[in-house]
């Protein structure tokens, strides 16, 4: 009789649970649709704050972001426009669309600035790295990881000698690559957090050669200039940009991607 209550209980919380979670999952879709179809109408900034509701309800996108910077780009806000396809580049680096619409925006800046040339084995693992999304190079592993137990498997039980012995090897192969792609995805998620970028916002900002209003100043950026993060100081931030320029500026003049 206590067995059976117990199992009552539990299907009673199954059935009030699933239904939550399926609410809980439809619902980012819902807003999304309808933020694509007020973007659609040419509803930009409506879209927009329909978009930020899913991002701060906790759902992370590429899709979102990439929609995002779109709206904010139809509006004239070119600097929001990038941060956001920045976002969505993290998540997603090997997105065409998103990739061309950094250039785009890169391209339209005021500040041409050229990037330091790359030792090429850096330049080529960085780009291996980004060639796929974190979430698919994990995929890959399991995949590779699965097929590889399965040809252990297949091991223990075949009889030819032939097929045992092409069978453990095709297994060992399989989990050096599974491993291997979950160290390619640690790398990529390590490459983005450890590389702290921002987006410049205020323009014209003069970059200080001290975190001081004082100090001499070394260059000007504007608007839309994507900075690497070295050092906090107070209300301050030492930056480098692309092209190995270093200074100073105020930490409320950007938005970390």
């Amino acid at each position: 009789m206590k067995l059976n209550n117990i199992k009552r209980s539990l299907l009673i919380l199954v059935w009030g649970i699933l239904p939550a979670l399926s609410f809980a999952a439809v619902q980012p879709e819902l807003i999304f649709a309808k933020a694509n179809r007020l973007y659609a109408q040419a509803h930009y900034k409506e879209a927009l704050s329909l978009y930020g509701k899913i991002v701060d309800e906790g759902t992370q996108s590429a899709a979102v972001y990439y929609n995002m910077g779109n709206a904010c780009y139809k509006t004239g806000d070119k600097p929001s426009a990038l941060l956001y396809y920045e976002k969505a580049h993290k998540i997603s680096p090997n997105d065409a669309d998103i990739n061309a619409n950094i250039r785009f925006l890169n391209a339209k800046s005021v500040d041409k600035i050229d990037e330091v040339p790359e030792f090429f084995l850096n330049s080529w693992w960085r780009s291996f790295i980004l060639s796929l999304s974190a979430d698919s190079f994990a995929a890959l592993s399991i995949c590779f990881i699965l097929g590889a137990s399965g040809l252990l498997i297949l091991y223990f039980f075949a009889y030819l000698p032939q097929l045992k012995r092409a069978a453990f090897y095709s297994s060992v192969v399989f989990f050096v690559a599974g491993f291997f792609c979950i160290f390619v995805a640690d790398r990529q998620r390590s490459y983005f957090e450890v590389r702290q970028q921002a987006i410049v916002f205020s323009s014209p900002v003069e970059i200080k050669s001290e975190p001081t209003e004082k100090s001499k100043s070394l260059f000007v950026i504007h608007d839309g200039v994507k900075v690497l993060i070295l050092e906090h100081n107070q209300e301050w931030i030492k930056v480098r940009l692309a092209n190995g320029s270093e200074g100073w500026m105020k930490g409320l003049e950007v938005k970390e991607i």
